[in-house]
């Protein structure tokens, strides 16, 4: 397994991670119906970095890390991170995180703050919590859950 930053071609395997997770409208405040073009944008393009996670030159997760805030709050950067259903519940999100912090303190950031996480996805706050992650914040019915309707968002914080 290995996780490597991503080309501007590796987009195209991206693609269906991103477009699976999007469609499911579970996880992330993105469309639906969202474009690749969007996604694009949103995943490499707005990103300070990108990174695949592989395993025998399989994309099987993939995730973002850029700053949070400008100016007095550059020190704080985002990620996000998306796995595919077929390669869920088997550590490759737990690898992708700390990957991510590594490469965060390399670049001088001094926190991770996460913006919109649902709170029905509870992997992923399980996850973040085992990883030292705080909610710092919660968003009440801020986000809409397709099956189960409106739900809470939390802001998670870490000081690395």
């Amino acid at each position: 397994m290995e996780v490597r930053e991503a080309t501007v071609r590796d987009f195209d395997s991206i693609w269906p991670v991103f477009r699976e997770i999007a469609k499911a409208g579970e996880t992330y405040a993105f469309r639906t119906n969202i474009t690749k073009a969007e996604a694009f944008n949103i995943w490499v393009e707005s990103a300070l970095k990108t990174f695949v996670f592989e395993i025998d030159g399989e994309v099987l997760g993939t995730y973002y890390l850029k700053t949070n805030q400008a100016g007095p709050g550059q020190h704080v950067c985002n990620c996000g991170y998306m796995v595919s259903a077929s390669a869920r519940g088997k550590g490759h999100a737990t690898a992708m995180c700390e990957h991510s912090q590594v490469v965060a303190k390399e670049l001088g950031y001094k926190a991770m703050q996460f913006n919109f996480v649902a709170s029905t996805n509870e992997g992923a706050v399980r996850l973040w919590q085992k990883l030292g992650y705080d909610t710092v914040g919660r968003l009440p019915k801020a986000f809409n859950h397709p099956v189960i309707g409106f739900v809470d968002a939390f802001v998670m914080y870490k000081w690395l």
